[in-house]
């Protein structure tokens, strides 16, 4: 941490926030895209699922590696090199010919937005001290609000004026101006030299693609699937031997005493639990926005919008608020409100109004602005700054991991709820999705088929958010316990870590 504040951390808070954004809007808006892309492109079933999956296993798997990079080589050049590859990458598939093409260009925008993301959150701490820490993560977080509220809703108008290449080339000028400003303006930084550690980052690359792959691959095939069991022995073996290599090698990728400190172990579990629950909202709200209530594309994402609203706000207030009452409290109290504005999705009714949804969005929107810039903010906060960026990593891995948990169980749960929901004598295809029973109504003009499916997709809803709602208590309560101040000794020990 530098001892003299940067005269331009400021505008270095904005080229990071832009370099982030990027990053949030493009995934966001990659689920509008997806019917032209279809159409276009010829995509079957499996090539959108691959243009999908294919950017969340290659950011999944380098995270903890660019981190690591990022401290070794320098936190600005592991940034700029990612948003070089991302923009170009983002070219190669604005201008895709087949979907071959396009899954090419995701896996290298996957391969960008690793080596981007943990240096965006390392350098932010290494340029802010700790009394001004709190109102830029507030800041830092609140963008990537914005750009998970406003992606699909940009999105959306971008492919109804051009064409859903656009939604790429829009990546081009904002990687540009924030590469040109990260050399105008960014100083350099990294952590102590040490040695390197293949070993280490080879494990940690095959464990965290495999775990994705599984959690993805679990809810569709089931654990007795060759795939899926393969993947899953990966997974444990890769991160098993991950951890006993960190701990007996003399120069680790990432320091696991990290996890000795309370204050960094409460904060990843409750960050684990909060997007665990926050995976799942998107996936089921914008069904339930589209499908339930008849919204356009448009009229979801406006829909959405209290919910970064009252995140803008809030995390104004928490970062205020962060002096008075400390990261414990101030995220326990913001999960508390989330887990309120949960339960206030889980009784929206079949025809709900506006307002309804409305004020669920604007709970959940605040207790989001409290909950996770004190998170956050105690888990950087708990890393040496000779980790910073490895640090950065640990935080994305630990809400990548928690929201593809998230998507994957909760939608699980959607899924599961709706089909005992349904009626015994309802078609098979309309016993599997919303979405499959009402074009089977439409096909054949069953107006009863389909107020039972939205019924029974609201019913499922409930359970989902009740569900969300649950993990996320759980998480105020692990913030309580164990995010507490840590002791001289631990304080000693961690900045030892580094040397």
């Amino acid at each position: 941490m530098t001892e003299e504040r940067n005269p331009q951390r400021w505008l270095i808070l904005i080229v990071l926030c832009l370099s982030t954004l990027v990053l949030v809007i493009d995934n966001m808006v990659l689920t509008v895209s997806i019917p032209p892309m279809v159409r276009d492109l010829g995509a079957s079933a499996q090539d959108i699922q691959w243009i999908i999956d294919s950017y969340i296993l290659v950011f999944a798997g380098l995270l903890l590696t660019s981190g690591s990079l990022s401290d070794r080589y320098g936190r600005r050049k592991v940034m700029i090199i990612g948003l070089v590859i991302f923009g170009a990458a983002s070219l190669l598939a604005a201008y895709a010919t087949d979907p071959g093409q396009l899954i090419a260009g995701r896996t290298l925008m996957g391969v960008g937005g690793a080596l981007i993301m943990p240096s965006t959150l390392s350098i932010l701490i290494t340029v802010f001290d700790e009394k001004e820490r709190p109102r830029a993560i507030a800041a830092w977080s609140s963008v990537a609000m914005l750009g998970l509220v406003g992606g699909p809703t940009l999105g959306g108008l971008l492919i109804a004026q051009f064409w859903w290449g656009a939604v790429f080339v829009m990546n081009l000028p904002i990687a540009a101006l924030a590469i040109l400003a990260a050399l105008v303006l960014m100083p350099e930084s990294r952590g102590p030299a040490r040695k390197a550690d293949p070993l280490g980052m080879i494990l940690s690359m095959v464990g965290m693609t495999a775990l994705v792959w599984t959690i993805i691959e679990l809810p569709q095939k089931g654990i007795s699937d060759p795939t899926t069991l393969a993947a899953l022995v990966t997974t444990v073996l890769s991160l098993a031997g991950f951890v006993v290599w960190e701990l007996r090698t003399a120069s680790p990728m990432v320091p696991l005493e990290l996890f000795r400190n309370r204050m960094f172990t409460g904060s990843s579990f409750s960050l684990v639990l909060v997007t665990f629950a926050n995976g799942g909202l998107m996936l089921v709200l914008t069904q339930y926005l589209q499908f339930v209530l008849g919204y356009t594309p448009t009229e979801t994402g406006l829909a959405l919008t209290p919910l970064a609203v009252a995140t803008l706000a809030f995390n104004g207030l928490g970062a205020a608020l962060v002096k008075k009452l400390g990261y414990r409290y101030l995220a326990a109290l913001g999960l508390l409100v989330i887990a309120a504005g949960f339960l206030g999705l889980a009784s929206l009714p079949v025809a709900a109004s506006f307002w309804h949804v409305s004020g669920a969005m604007l709970l959940l929107g605040a207790g989001c602005g409290l909950a996770m810039p004190a998170a956050i903010g105690a888990l950087m906060g708990a890393v040496p700054a000779a980790h910073a960026g490895v640090g950065s990593a640990l935080n994305d891995t630990v809400q990548q991991t928690g929201a593809a948990l998230g998507v994957a169980i909760l939608g699980s749960v959607l899924s599961g709820a709706y089909t005992d929901a349904m009626p015994g004598d309802a078609p098979g295809a309309a016993r599997r999705s919303v979405a499959e029973a009402l074009g089977v109504a439409a096909g054949n003009g069953d107006a009863g088929l389909a107020e039972a499916a939205r019924e029974a997709f609201t019913s499922a809803m409930s359970t989902t958010f009740v569900a969300g709602a649950c993990g996320v208590v759980v998480a105020a309560v692990l913030a309580l316990v164990l995010m507490r101040e840590r002791s001289p000794v631990v304080e000693e020990e961690l900045a030892s870590v580094g040397n």
